[in-house]
């Protein structure tokens, strides 16, 4: 009998209803990319692509306890945290995370969902700059995150140029500040390493559908990782399963329709 092992990664994230974001769409990502997906759960959101309705963050015993689970039987290669929601579940994930000495940490600083709704209270932006921050890898910002983060307005790359700069200074490794939400240079990614920056540019799709491309993104990202892909290598190959997952966008439900996961399954 052939024995079986695949690249194993976990989110750590809040969960969305519609499928398309959070936990679920983490899922499908990191599947996607060939290594077997889990998860620990810190919030559950109602939300759908036109909306998010109610938010219910999860006790802290239960967040803990899903950590513990996982890293007491996984060999886990990379770690990737979405949605935190609060202060306390900053600390507690942080506090968790540290003596597992993860070395490829993707921590996706989700702030506000796709429809508007807020996904991180505002004093718990500090606890993740100097908590969490010092022990990723790889940080995520979009524009929007990457401007709070920062303190700066960005609407060019030499401002994006600027903001990751400060970011860094926050204590991770790399930076990476996605920029699907720039007005002058449209679906162009910057990633910093306290020295060097690497631009990555690819086409724009011009869709609605574009629910979950941030959780998609730093999922892929993190899988790759685990794969043993370098960071710049890693980012790239995340960014072309993006911007075809884009592409192929599924226009489903009412609102802001999710990306397409498995568009490499369409017969």
């Amino acid at each position: 009998m052939t024995v079986h092992t695949m690249k194993q990664v976990l989110t750590i994230a809040g969960s969305d209803s519609g499928g398309g974001a959070g936990i679920q769409g983490d899922l499908k990502a990191m599947s996607a990319h060939g290594v077997f997906a889990l998860s620990v759960i810190t919030a559950i959101t109602a939300q759908n692509t036109e909306e998010v309705t109610d938010v219910f963050e999860l006790p802290a015993s239960i967040i803990a306890a899903q950590i513990d689970a996982v890293f007491d039987d996984f060999d886990i290669a990379a770690v990737k945290t979405g949605m935190l929601s609060s202060t306390a579940i900053v600390e507690l994930v942080a506090k968790m995370l540290a003596p597992q000495k993860v070395a490829n940490l993707v921590v996706d600083p989700v702030m506000v969902s796709k429809t508007g709704h807020a996904l991180l209270k505002p004093d718990a932006i500090e606890a993740m700059k100097k908590l969490l921050f010092p022990q990723a890898l790889v940080v995520t910002p979009n524009i929007h995150e990457a401007q709070q983060l920062s303190g700066i307005a960005i609407n060019n790359l030499s401002d994006a140029r600027r903001a990751a700069k400060i970011i860094h200074g926050f204590g991770s490794k790399f930076v990476l500040i996605k920029g699907g939400h720039l007005p002058t240079d449209r679906a162009t990614d910057l990633l910093y390493d306290g020295r060097f920056f690497n631009i990555y540019k690819s086409e724009f799709i011009d869709t609605p559908h574009t629910h979950g491309t941030g959780c998609t993104y730093a999922s892929a990202l993190a899988a790759q990782l685990a794969r043993g892909k370098t960071v710049p290598d890693a980012v790239q190959a995340a960014k072309t399963y993006l911007t075809e997952a884009i592409r192929h966008s599924l226009a489903i439900g009412h609102g802001t329709g999710p990306t397409n996961h498995f568009y490499f399954l369409e017969s």
